[in-house]
């Protein structure tokens, strides 16, 4: 079998709002060559379906495989757990129908919750893991940038805070957590220990947790202004600025 690709999302296919250019060519590129893909979303605002909807938006269909953080936090509550406390949109709670107990829950998960952020609500989280409760997060991210508001604090220094008051530490679902690489793998019947190769921008979520698991890394450039050393500590095996780059490096490699 060759080896899969795991993809970012954004930052690779999507550049802010708007499509990446050469993204259609790409697609025809894994579909002529059988590449096995999937296509990876540390967000927690989308579903799968939301990522089709914005292909097809674009006029770009696609059959890839694509999993989200909070999918990939649903299917694993839904094996572990019959009592779940889920902080994030409303939109993507749905995805927890059935699981959803704010009085006893066995674990409680965080994701994107946006401006809903207060003391009310860290110190019911904290109460409840102090209790007993697990506490999981969809990812650990420090930041991200809008263009409404620039930049904010994103979901991992309020799971930090959780983790610093309970002396409890959380399971992280997203990315660089092993066990979304391994989820995406094993869409492959593939295990974690399996070679595959990931393409992402982001040097702490994508590439330094794919090269520990053994993987080739592709490093996209989208942000010109992350320092060299950093780039270079990564060791990512090969550095892009766009997916035409990326294109002719999948050429040669099958």
């Amino acid at each position: 079998m060759k080896k899969p690709l795991l993809i970012d999302l954004d930052g690779v296919l999507r550049i802010g709002k708007e499509i990446a250019p050469n993204v259609e060519k790409f697609f025809d590129l894994i579909n002529k060559l059988q590449i096995p893909s999937c296509i990876l979303s540390n967000s927690t605002l989308s579903t799968t379906n939301d990522v089709r909807q914005f292909f097809e938006f674009n006029g770009i269909h696609t059959k890839i495989p694509i999993l989200t953080a909070v999918e990939a936090a649903a299917m694993y509550a839904r094996v572990r757990y019959r009592r779940v406390a889920v902080f994030c949109t409303d939109h993507v709670k749905s995805l927890f129908r059935g699981l959803l107990d704010y009085d006893n829950p066995q674990a409680i998960i965080i994701g994107d919750y946006g401006k809903k952020w207060d003391f009310e609500t860290l110190n019911y989280i904290f109460r409840k893991v102090k209790d007993g409760a697990e506490l999981i997060a969809m990812h650990k991210k420090r930041s991200w940038k809008t263009a409404e508001d620039g930049l904010l604090l994103d979901v991992g220094p309020f799971v930090v805070a959780i983790e610093y008051a309970t002396k409890k530490e959380a399971t992280i679902i997203g990315k660089p957590s092993e066990l979304y690489f391994a989820s995406a793998l094993s869409l492959f019947n593939l295990e974690i220990n399996d070679p595959f190769i990931m393409i992402g921008d982001d040097i702490e979520t994508d590439i330094e947790p794919a090269k520990k698991l053994g993987a080739e890394t592709i490093f996209f450039n989208s942000e010109k202004n992350i320092p060299k050393e950093i780039i270079e500590k990564a060791k990512p095996d090969f550095i892009v600025n766009d997916l035409e780059e990326v294109i002719n490096i999948l050429k040669q490699k099958f």
